[in-house]
């Protein structure tokens, strides 16, 4: 079978893998799509996301749907979920297991030996990590479950939300389901900054009300404030923004990945405004939340502007890195 391996910076291989043999408690799932994912971008272009680094080759991706080959769930189509986590820490004790200190994720190297992720034509899960797909939704819009899912969780982080008013910095995928996630729960008015007007239009396709270049002060679309902002670009320019924007005793929702090492921030006006300013780190049980909202909203199928066979994954990569002319990318495991 073929599977998307990458064995350093810019070293990416499509490769024959061996087919995997279910264990107890495991099932064998038959992948048909999987999303390109900004830390899938990040392994390919520099060896690492953060402060995990690539030290042996790994199967990359974590955004997977597909059809169950064995057990009772045979020929269902499903979303995987990419999480397994320990279940015994503290964090995991206290409901937060997204944040559990000895998780396991598809295609990360944040342990090692790293966890091979789902870019392959067949993967091994536990089955309790299996979510059955509604009726009628496509496996390409299902794809998009887990970076839903990461909006979903980024928009429960920030509180309520309902009546009011959410700026969004960054309108990359992610940005864009955040959009998408504040609405669904009852958002005012959603404003999305960004450089790039194609990415800007994804965000409209997204359910955004006002768009703004981020390079320009004299747009018209920037609020005066916000009640809640939430920083998507991963860039400390974007934070210092939300920061800026959000109104005193207002919430920021920091769920970009910064670059590794110090970034500065405008930490005087948590102080003086008493801004709340919050981590979200990918999600839990939002992840059963994503399939229902996906089949429910036909606006999610503009986001995935580009679906290609395995066999080209680095004309693929090369393609979602390129936000001018991508939101987002999968790659097509049938069509090889």
């Amino acid at each position: 079978m073929l599977g998307c391996v990458i064995h350093g910076r810019g070293d990416l291989r499509v490769e024959e893998l061996p087919s995997p043999s279910p264990g107890p408690g495991q099932v064998l799932v038959a992948v048909r799509y999987g999303g390109i994912c900004g830390s899938d971008l990040h392994y390919w272009r520099h060896g690492g996301v953060g402060d995990f680094r690539l030290r042996e080759p790994m199967v990359l991706g974590h955004e997977v749907v597909g059809t169950v080959v064995s057990g009772p769930l045979a020929g269902t189509a499903v979303a995987v979920h990419p999480a397994t986590p320990c279940g015994v820490c503290p964090e995991c004790a206290d409901g937060r297991r997204n944040v559990c200190r000895d998780t396991r994720y598809l295609g990360s190297a944040a342990r090692t030996p790293h966890v091979q992720g789902g870019f392959a034509a067949e993967i091994v899960v536990p089955e309790d990590q299996l979510r059955p797909l509604p009726e009628g939704l496509d496996p390409r819009r299902a794809a998009l479950a887990e970076p839903l899912a990461v909006a979903l969780h980024a928009v429960r982080r920030a509180g309520p939300v309902a009546e009011r008013h959410v700026l969004v910095t960054g309108a990359g995928p992610i940005g864009c389901l955040v959009v998408a996630a504040a609405k669904a729960a009852g958002a005012a008015r959603v404003t999305v900054t960004d450089l790039l007007p194609a990415a800007l239009e994804h965000a409209r396709t997204a359910g955004a009300d006002t768009l703004v270049r981020a390079d320009d002060p004299a747009d018209p679309g920037w609020p005066s404030e916000v009640d809640v902002a939430v920083e998507a670009s991963g860039v400390a320019a974007g934070l210092d923004t939300c920061l800026r924007l959000v109104r005193r005793g207002g919430v920021v929702v920091q769920l970009g990945m910064l670059p590794p090492g110090r970034s500065p921030f405008a930490g005087n006006l948590v102080v003086s405004r008493e801004i709340e300013l919050r981590g979200a780190f990918r999600f839990d049980t939002e992840f059963d939340e994503a399939p229902a909202l996906l089949a429910a909203e036909n606006a999610f199928d503009g986001l995935v502007t580009a679906v290609v066979p395995v066999r080209e994954a680095e004309a693929a990569f090369a393609l979602a890195a390129d936000r001018g002319r991508s939101c987002k990318v999968l790659l097509d495991f049938e069509a090889v």
